[in-house]
């Protein structure tokens, strides 16, 4: 029974985290530990019991059972998939204002913001735009989908209307 319990809340666990760390798309990759070793350290012995990661996770669990029925619906994982996507967001928003925020009033400019995608512009365009002709055709376009594609192992396919 207790080996079931703490089966079920690992897959919980990668449910409500690794899923939600995947939509987020800070990034940053995505992948990695969500919690810090003295989160999971819940006796601050310096060592991580099965026992502290088995509560960590049923603690977890019951965050987002919000109706308290043991078990979790639907809506449930994605409310509780919407809180932690909602977070990573708000962190990566202060993030991007503190770096590009030149004039120090808490918003981002278009100027503020071109300044720093200029060049990477200029590099981008100049890639695909293999004729040399200042212009991207739908060929050249297509192209470029397709290799963006091959690089991050997905498929191209033509989008449909």
């Amino acid at each position: 029974m207790k080996n079931t319990m703490l089966m079920s809340s690992l897959a919980v666990a990668i449910v409500l985290g690794g899923v939600s760390q995947g939509f987020a798309g800070s990034g940053k990759g995505g992948h990695g530990p969500h919690h810090s070793f003295e989160e999971l350290d819940a006796n601050s012995d310096g060592q991580i019991s099965r026992e502290e990661m088995a509560g960590h996770m049923q603690k977890r669990f019951e965050g987002a059972d919000t109706n308290g029925d043991g078990n979790l619906t639907r809506e449930e994982l994605v409310e509780r998939i919407k809180e932690r996507k909602a977070k990573k967001a708000e962190k990566y928003a202060d993030h991007m204002i503190e770096k590009h925020d030149a004039n120090g009033d808490g918003m981002l400019s278009t100027e503020e913001m071109s300044a720093k995608h200029e060049g990477r512009m200029d590099k981008m365009f100049a890639k695909i735009d293999a004729d040399e002709n200042g212009a991207i055709s739908a060929e050249e376009f297509e192209a470029m989908k397709k290799h963006h594609g091959k690089k991050h192992g997905k498929k191209h396919e033509p989008e449909s209307e």
